[in-house]
């Protein structure tokens, strides 16, 4: 792997992992080369605002998820299960179907205490169960695997997944701070792990069963923050094999614009080719025609370095609003095609033309 370029902050850099994210009530930002044995966020003394919390009202500040996401010949599928600020837990499966340029989704919500995110993706697993649905994913990230196994029934149908993950990439591990204090001390952290998959199993869709091939590559995505009560952030992602000095490599990106206080220290952006990990600047996101009428994203790098120039042409849309009172969030889940290029640290350029895009835009308000 080169040296990072000047681009990219010396904090991005990735440090040993400390066994926990917090100790003596301090959070620790910055990037991590391997898995937190311990995510315990709630043992941060001021999370929220830098202002003291009750352990009740810092459990309910929480956002947790974990997503199990699969690119196919066929189709790409985003899955997940989630503990919100809400007061709910759901499960969810979203898939694009290629061909007919279709989505088909399932939801399963559950009162939050019932819908179990993993505490860490060393060893343990999440779990959601309604009754037409059941959905569980294992984490042995320790050794370098994962799986999901589940089922959901509703407007869309019968789906079902068993899928088995073999990591082979260097994670994204980052802990990002979403805001200041008055007195300009760190807060708010957002904890992201991001990790490369060869995936190996099946899904079946009303009774049409999609078997996974040397083409088929899944990401984990697993999450973990105390967002501000306005928050916003935008995401695209891919995941595929491409060719690479005559062989394949699992390909894929992840590109994200939250409200990191120090976009430059502080971001989750990279390339993932074969076993590298290539950090990528802070880049910026333009939504043409509006947010519900997107009809296409563009994303640069911030500093206009000509380093990231993707343009994401949207498909089909899953829309997931939610309006409980004072309680509002807007939460759009687009497939589509990408063209375009990323550049490594090495200074070489990956076009990702033709390649399926899948993206969020997600904003809450507390």
């Amino acid at each position: 792997m080169a040296d990072y370029p000047e681009y990219i902050s010396p904090k991005r850099k990735p440090v040993p992992t400390p066994d926990s994210i917090v100790e003596n009530g301090v959070v620790h930002y910055g990037t991590f080369d391997s898995p937190f044995k311990s995510l315990n966020l709630l043992d941060a003394d001021a999370p929220c605002g830098g202002k003291k919390q009750s352990a009740k009202k810092k459990a309910g500040r929480l956002t947790e998820w974990e997503a199990f996401e699969v690119n196919m010949d066929e189709g790409t599928l985003i899955s997940a299960i989630y503990k919100t600020t809400f007061g709910m837990g759901f499960s969810i499966f979203v898939w694009y179907d290629k061909a007919e340029d279709k989505i088909y989704s399932w939801r399963n919500v559950v009162p939050k205490k019932k819908s179990r995110v993993a505490a860490q993706l060393v060893d343990d697993y999440c779990h959601c169960k309604t009754k037409h649905s059941e959905y569980r994913i294992n984490n042995d990230l320790a050794n370098g695997f994962a799986s999901a196994k589940g089922f959901s029934e509703g407007k869309s149908g019968e789906f079902s997944i068993d899928m088995k993950f073999e990591r082979v990439s260097a994670p994204s591990n980052a802990v990002m701070p979403l805001a200041k204090t008055k007195d300009g001390e760190l807060c708010n952290p957002l904890y992201s792990e991001k990790d490369l998959f060869k995936a190996t199993g099946h899904i079946v869709l009303n009774g049409k069963v999609y078997e996974s091939n040397e083409r088929t590559v899944g990401i984990i995505d697993d999450h973990k923050g105390y967002y501000p009560y306005k928050a916003h952030y935008d995401w695209l992602t891919t995941m595929c094999k491409i060719d690479v000095d005559g062989g394949q490599k699992h390909f894929g990106f992840n590109l994200t614009r939250n409200q990191s206080v120090d976009q430059d220290a502080f971001n989750e952006n990279y390339i993932w080719v074969g076993e590298e990990l290539h950090p990528l600047p802070p880049v910026v996101f333009t939504h043409k025609d509006g947010k519900k009428k997107a009809s296409e994203w563009h994303v640069t790098d911030e500093k206009g370095l000509g380093l990231v120039d993707v343009t994401f042409k949207i498909s089909k849309t899953f829309y997931m609003p939610i309006h409980l009172g004072v309680l509002e969030c807007y939460y759009a889940l687009p497939f589509g095609k990408l063209s375009g290029y990323l550049t490594g640290i090495d200074g070489k350029k990956y076009y990702v033309d033709g390649m399926t895009g899948v993206g969020e835009d997600k904003t809450t308000r507390m």
